[in-house]
């Protein structure tokens, strides 16, 4: 079963070039609803394994992504495609929002 891979300020960008759909799930353990939707990011990386690239990015331990992308609340999932964002979720979803985001792209 997939899993979310980790994201970091050093492998963002080789990450999100990939010519599969890429969600990004910016996340920080203090985060309530971050904790709410991880088990769904999970499941989804296991749903879409070999499909989309799913990963989590921890805005405490890097920051520079973060800024980049003008993160200020989370959870923010950011849905990217050939390497720009094409679309954005703000706070905790059902599983089924990000599934459609995530199917919309292929």
């Amino acid at each position: 079963m997939g899993k979310a891979i980790e994201i970091t300020d050093a492998n963002f960008e080789s990450i999100i070039a990939s010519d599969k759909p890429v969600l990004v799930d910016f996340w920080a353990e203090w985060c309530g609803p971050c904790r709410m939707i991880a088990p769904i990011v999970e499941e989804l990386a296991g749903e879409y394994e070999g499909k989309a690239v799913i990963g989590k990015l921890n805005v405490d331990e890097n920051p520079n992504v973060a800024v980049q992308f003008g993160i200020r609340s989370i959870p923010t999932l950011l849905v990217f495609k050939d390497g720009k964002i094409v679309d954005k979720q703000v706070g905790a979803v059902a599983k089924g929002v990000l599934a459609g985001k995530i199917s919309a792209q292929f």
